[in-house]
């Protein structure tokens, strides 16, 4: 959504709020935007006087429900897209009217039709883009207005884009990596099912009728096994139930995090991700230092890409650098900088090529990360195809000992 402005034709002296209203454009297409007036009929105005169609004034709670549910705005296709047209020789507004033109996703058009109404109405492109920070984070929107200075947006858009292919590069090996693993676990986990389930019953009938005593171990395995064939329908609506919750987990972004939060609070894997992480502070500052945002501001606004420790330690060092400190020093001392990272920062200070630096130290770590997970995808697979084999083979043992004691009876 669009905040029109901060203040209010018409209404001098009534305190201005936020109303949104669901209006339609010129091309027939619905979208919720916010106006900032003294009353919904004052926004009503506003809003015709723009030549848009007022279909309701929409509450609160059905905004937030609506940015939840809505289309993702695809930042990265839409920077590629955007400096593909500049460089085409098409200027801002004309650029992005062909990008509003050639979308099909309803949210998507949605947010491009705001920021075009706004971009016509004079306002400048950073501006417009703060107004919506769930599509358009910080760091986007401070390149942006960094480039407004300079007159250079496209090149502000390319550093950008090389920063997010890089991080979409390490998630993509990540996610590639952490495949194979898990279809390991299922397909063993449904082998062990389906021989507990079905082949162990088989064998508990032949050894009931043999009337022989069995192995402690082999007739617990025979009970098990018959209470999951007798019960297979609630066993296999726990099954379902345990994949409902994890793909609800996996679906929504806030138990995404929460999951992920938990995973990396293993020891082996905690110290790499607090490496990963500082390869993305690295690479955000640089790409700040680059758009020409000052060393003090540009490390507060990146504070999110870090853990919770590492912010606090963040906090101090960015103190340091306001009183003076060199940046090398200061992040020493806070903990946040590796042997390597530090040389290389100290080389960026001593030859004013701190940004340059910054972007060499986050790929230094990337690569080594890089080569980290393919260490430990190497490692982990026959790890787990031994941890299945013996599973499986642990049952099959126990289903054929009772024959290996009846065979030995009968000589």
């Amino acid at each position: 959504m669009i905040h029109s402005g901060s203040t209010v034709p018409g209404s001098v002296g009534s305190p201005a709020s936020r109303v949104h209203l669901r209006v339609a454009g010129s091309d027939g297409r619905e979208r919720i935007q916010e106006f900032v007036a003294a009353s919904s009929v004052e926004a009503v105005r506003q809003a015709a006087q723009r030549g848009l169609i007022v279909l309701s004034v929409e509450s609160e709670t059905e905004v937030k429900a609506g940015q939840t549910t809505g289309d993702q705005f695809p930042l990265l296709l839409f920077s590629q897209e955007l400096l593909a047209l500049l460089e085409a020789g098409l200027n801002l507004t004309e650029a992005i009217s062909t990008l509003h033109a050639k979308e099909r996703q309803e949210g998507v058009a949605g947010v491009l039709a705001d920021i075009l109404s706004a971009l016509r109405e004079g306002r400048n492109f950073s501006d417009v883009l703060a107004g919506v920070p769930q599509h358009f984070p910080e760091v986007y929107v401070a390149t942006v207005r960094a480039s407004e200075r300079t007159g250079d947006l496209p090149n502000a858009l390319a550093r950008y884009i090389a920063y997010q292919l890089q991080f979409d590069i390490i998630r993509r090996k990540l996610v590639s990596a952490s495949i194979y693993p898990v279809m390991l676990l299922v397909v063993g986990g449904f082998v062990t099912l389906f021989l507990l389930g079905y082949v162990v019953p088989k064998f508990s009938a032949v050894y009931q009728s043999a009337g022989r005593d069995l192995p402690l171990l082999s007739t617990v395995l025979l009970v098990f096994g018959s209470f999951i064939n007798k019960h297979w329908p609630w066993v296999l609506g726990g099954l379902a139930g345990v994949f409902g919750i994890a793909g609800w987990i996996i679906a929504h972004p806030q138990g995404r995090v929460r999951l992920l939060n938990q995973i990396l609070r293993i020891p082996w894997l905690s110290e790499r991700s607090e490496e990963f992480r500082l390869a993305r502070f690295y690479r955000a500052v640089s790409l700040l230092l680059a758009a020409g945002i000052s060393l003090p501001r540009a490390m507060g606004m990146v504070t999110g890409m870090l853990s919770r420790t590492q912010q606090a330690h963040l906090t101090g060092a960015r103190m340091a650098v306001e009183e003076g400190k060199s940046l090398s020093e200061a992040l020493l001392a806070a903990n946040l900088a590796s042997p390597v990272a530090d040389s290389l920062i100290r080389v960026g200070e001593r030859s004013g090529q701190l940004a340059e630096m910054l972007e060499r130290a986050a790929r230094f770590h990337d690569d080594d990360f890089s080569r980290w997970i393919d260490w430990a995808t190497k490692l982990l697979e026959p790890i787990l195809m031994t941890i299945i084999g013996v599973v499986i083979g642990f049952v099959v043992v126990l289903m054929y000992l009772p024959i290996f004691d009846l065979a030995g009876g009968l000589r």
